[in-house]
């Protein structure tokens, strides 16, 4: 049919073309006629816009994307997407591998229960999604993430092998619900771009009884299991008795392998030695925080009492409370960070005991408790410090050990008889864990720090030495193990070095030319001779004494020490390898025993079946699948 005007109209909906874009969803599904061209209509504003199966939709892309002035932004924005997704990626291909290996890291990432898979609404909406994608049961989808850990640590065993530093560990034990015991083992290393890793590379079932043979077998095994039995360096672990002995069987049973027979093997969990120096002292001064304890503990046990303290809150001008915070018995920072919100909220908590009939401290408890909040204050930074491992710390350990010196020493804490108690009580764990017994390897990370070197040591044994001839002592204990160390590093360097020109073959100038080669290095050694004894020069300074005697680096608190010794790798070869290695020390479990988090939201009530290789595939592969992103 034909029109007269603009106004008039007619649906011709033979003539509609193929809509295979996205852009006709948000125009009318009939065409119209206007002076006998076929025009779309905007859904939104009623736009008409001319279509033919030639006038191609990049007027109706513009018109939605930016012109129409009635459509909701949501729509909008919606369409942006779809459109830039297209134009990024092109034509959709679908890949049933590689939506089946993505769909696997999903499954790991989120901690999906296999059992999902097999819902009966999962296949409709897989078949709404991809019609071809074939889906499979709970058995097959544990198979491929299981396959999927096998490639994984394939990949990561080879890494590791290849790997040219040692390379130190934590461990700790767990039980899982299943009454099972499982030992994590997390390696640490820094590559040779200077990036600090973590990788947990096993999560295995101990038998019991957890003994220190059991926990030396079980490492052993993984370390053989990996191929780096010799490049053990150091072993974090937390001072049970059980674990002593684990780090005595391997030190005796590696000997070869490790250097000087691992005499700094063990490195004692700092988090862990900070964490009984606060226990000790809180249990003096526990007289001083039970009263508060009871009070939150009361508040916390019922809804009706949170909000008749809520009610209080509003009145005095505070922030609501969904709960108050509850210290957890053997984690100090929670008694900490309890007191302080007690403190906070002294005047809310008065009311409210006063109206409840409760007990509540008196003033001068509260003078005391909140003395005893400032004085653990004085760890936290301490803590934080051991219990990261994002980043190299080892290098931190004197400062961090003056620090917690520092404080329970201090003279502003004399004056209260409670916290002179408590620091005295704190003070005892300190002389029998830190009174100079420190793992040498330690005391050489500090070395390694450009901006502290020797005139740390000698500034630390001062302050914590009780003579100064034994400040001297271990000044030179220290000294001549960072010599020992060197001269080790500088042999396996030229030992290496050796063996890469031993590789590459000899120079096809010098074939057949054995007289040349010795009369050139005869003559090197003469002229060397000569020009030591004519410029009146001593040997050359050794790469060692070239660092100590050079000024020491200002940084701030941006300062990164591996980027430091990045960039002065090749003015420092052998120092460089020392430092890949030292600066890799956690100071704590805390790696491992983050562990035992991740593998107990995944071993939940509804997974409590689980065997011990489907539950080390997820740990593992979660991990290694977050670091790989």
């Amino acid at each position: 049919s034909e029109t007269s005007g603009t106004s008039d109209s007619t649906n011709h909906s033979s003539q509609t073309p193929t809509r295979r874009s996205k852009v006709w969803e948000h125009f009318e599904p009939g065409l119209i006629e206007v002076n006998g061209v076929m025009k779309a209509v905007c859904k939104y504003c009623g736009a008409k816009l001319t279509t033919g199966n030639k006038s191609g939709t990049n007027s109706h892309r513009n018109h939605i994307a930016e012109y129409c002035p009635k459509i909701s932004t949501e729509d909008r924005k919606r369409f942006l997407d779809t459109v830039k997704k297209r134009s990024l990626e092109g034509p959709f291909t679908f890949d049933p591998r590689k939506s089946r290996e993505l769909m696997i890291e999903w499954c790991i990432s989120a901690e999906v229960p296999f059992n999902k898979f097999e819902d009966p609404k999962f296949e409709p909406w897989m078949e709404s999604l991809q019609p071809t994608l074939e889906c499979i049961g709970r058995q097959t989808i544990r198979n491929d993430c299981v396959s999927m850990f096998q490639r994984m640590k394939a990949d990561l065993r080879t890494e590791l092998q290849s790997t040219n530093s040692r390379i130190c560990f934590t461990s700790d034990l767990w039980t899982s619900n299943q009454k099972l015991g499982y030992i994590c083992l997390t390696a640490h290393y820094i590559d040779p771009n200077f990036v600090l890793k973590k990788k947990i590379i096993a999560f295995k079932d101990v038998k019991y009884p957890h003994n220190g043979l059991a926990i030396q077998e079980a490492i052993t095994t993984c370390l053989i299991d990996y191929g780096i039995k010799e490049k053990m360096f150091t072993i974090t672990l937390d001072n049970d008795g059980n674990n002593k002995t684990a780090c005595d069987l391997l030190q005796e049973s590696g000997k070869a392998d490790l250097l000087f027979g691992g005499q700094h093997l063990l490195v004692r969990c700092c988090a862990h030695i900070l964490n009984l120096l606060v226990q000790d002292g809180i249990n003096v001064a526990n007289s001083v925080i039970e009263t508060i304890r009871d009070l939150v503990r009361h508040i916390n046990s019922s809804p009706s009492r949170i909000q008749a303290f809520n009610e209080i809150v509003e009145r005095e001008c505070f922030s609501t409370k969904a709960g108050l915070v509850l210290d957890v018995p053997h984690r100090w920072n929670s008694t900490h960070d309890m007191i302080l919100e007690a403190v906070e909220y002294k005047i809310v908590l008065k009311r409210y005991a006063t109206a409840q009939q409760q007990a509540v401290p008196e003033d001068e408890e509260w003078s005391k408790a909140e003395l005893v909040g400032d004085f653990l204050g004085a760890f936290a930074a301490a803590t934080k410090s051991f219990s990261a491992d994002r980043y190299p710390t080892s290098h931190l350990f004197l400062d961090n050990v003056l620090c917690i010196h520092d404080a329970l020493r201090g003279q502003q804490w004399q004056e209260n008889q409670v916290i002179r108690d408590l620091a005295k009580a704190m003070d005892r764990k300190f002389d029998k864990y830190w009174d100079g017994n420190y793992n040498m390897a330690l005391v050489i990370c500090t070395v390694l720090d450009p901006r502290k070197k020797l005139d740390y040591l000698d500034f630390f044994y001062d302050k914590v030495s009780r003579s100064y001839h034994d400040s001297i002592q271990s000044v030179d204990l220290a000294k001549d193990w960072l010599t020992k160390y060197y001269k080790s590093y500088a042999a396996d360097l030229r030992r290496d070095e050796t063996s890469t020109v031993s590789q590459a073959g000899p120079s096809r100038s010098l074939l057949g030319s054995p007289v040349l080669v010795l009369g050139k290095r005869r003559l090197d050694e003469e002229f060397a001779q000569f020009s030591s004894q004519r410029r009146g020069t001593s040997v050359d300074k050794s790469e060692l004494d070239a660092y100590l005697e050079e000024a020491l680096v200002r940084g701030d608190e941006t300062f990164e020490i591996l980027s430091w010794w990045k960039t002065n790798s090749n003015k420092y070869p052998v120092l460089s390898l020392m430092a890949r290695d030292f600066l890799a020390i956690p100071l704590s479990t805390v790696s491992s025993e983050s562990a035992f988090s991740l593998s107990g939201s995944i071993l939940g009530d509804n997974r409590s079946s689980m065997i011990p290789q489907t539950l080390e595939a997820l740990v593992c592969c979660k991990d290694w699948l977050y670091k790989y992103q």
